[in-house]
């Protein structure tokens, strides 16, 4: 490092790393690959770490016209699913000279206002859920690079999107509770029309119907604990068999779930199994607890963050779904009697 510097400069990279000051403009830049090689571009980066170099951003974007702003636009922060969604955007993000703003719709979907006076003049890419996806014409999103997160891939507005392996997911659900035993099902479903709603619904109904003697029934409720207890307590007491495994679209579906079986003085799983997807923390808040699918929000995030990047730099996206992972716990055992 120059001995009269306040602070590093790319130079002194160089010089530590033995290369010339284009090379650490291109690792820094993420612009390397094919024109350095991996062990140069660690080599860089190690410099960088060591000096403490950070680039000027703002007189590079000066120069290249961009802001080095992503924004991410999800649902209103309900749970801590997206929020982890965040922090993994932005940690990937970071790495490549990045910033994210996180932007919650204020109705949890729907329309949005525009954060910023022109998002085309201060944003350089927008990564969205689907499950706010109506936002992005109000902020001019669907008119900048965009990822989609939870889309259909078919009809996506985004020039890339990247999902959980959902449907994966729900056969994991309706696999254990079949080997359980269980024939009679209800799945307590999210009153939100979103394709990653729309995929568990149909996901769900295709692996039970494979099972001869087997129903289901569905009742939607809001993604509220309230909501799913209402909505549960009614769909439990209706007359004719009651359903032994109860399949909700969340974990906060199914706390409400539970609230309604306990009112009903239905035993968890003794007397109803139920299931939920997310892994929450407020999966293991519950007693028993809660048997789930593991999403992964902060890889779930870097996914998006790192199609995003491929979409600014011109490259294809990673293609394929995220697996996800059923977490077996407390809440499902063999139906009575069996």
């Amino acid at each position: 490092m120059a001995r009269g510097s306040t602070r590093p400069t790319s130079r002194d990279v160089a010089q530590v790393a033995g290369v010339s000051q284009a090379a650490v403009s291109l690792v820094l830049g993420d612009k390397w690959r094919g024109r350095v090689s991996e062990t140069t571009a660690e080599r860089v980066r190690e410099a960088a770490r060591d000096l403490g170099y950070r680039p000027n951003l703002a007189a590079r974007n000066l120069r290249l016209g961009h802001t080095r702003t992503v924004l991410l636009v999800v649902p209103a922060l309900t749970t801590e699913f997206f929020a982890g969604v965040y922090t993994g955007a932005a940690r990937v993000a970071a790495e490549h000279g990045f910033g994210v703003v996180l932007y919650p719709s204020p109705e949890g979907i729907g329309p949005a206002r525009d954060p910023f006076a022109s998002a085309q003049a201060a944003l350089d890419g927008v990564i969205a859920s689907s499950m706010a996806a109506d936002a992005l014409t109000a902020i001019r999103g669907d008119q900048l690079p965009l990822v989609m997160l939870d889309s259909d891939p078919e009809g996506s507005l985004g020039a890339a999107t990247v999902n959980l392996d959902i449907a994966d997911g729900v056969r994991q659900v309706a696999d254990h509770l079949l080997t359980l035993g269980h024939r009679r099902f209800l799945h307590l479903a999210a009153d939100i029309p979103s394709w990653t709603f729309e995929v568990r619904a149909r996901e769900l109904a295709a692996r039970v119907g494979e099972f001869e003697g087997t129903t289901i029934r569905t009742t939607r409720a809001p993604i509220s604990i309230e909501g799913a207890l209402t909505a549960a307590e009614t769909a439990l007491s209706t007359p004719g068999p009651r359903p032994t495994a109860l399949v909700c679209d969340d974990d906060k579906l199914a706390a409400g779930a539970y609230k309604a079986a306990r009112r009903l003085g239905l035993r968890i799983p003794q007397d109803l199994s139920i299931t939920g997807l997310d892994d929450l923390a407020l999966a293991t808040a519950i007693d028993p607890e809660l048997t789930t699918v593991r999403l992964d929000a902060e890889l779930f995030g870097e996914h998006g963050m790192r199609a995003l990047l491929a979409v600014l730099d011109g490259r294809t996206p990673e293609e394929g779904d995220i697996p996800v992972e059923l977490v077996v716990r407390g809440s499902t055992a063999a139906p009575s009697g069996s």
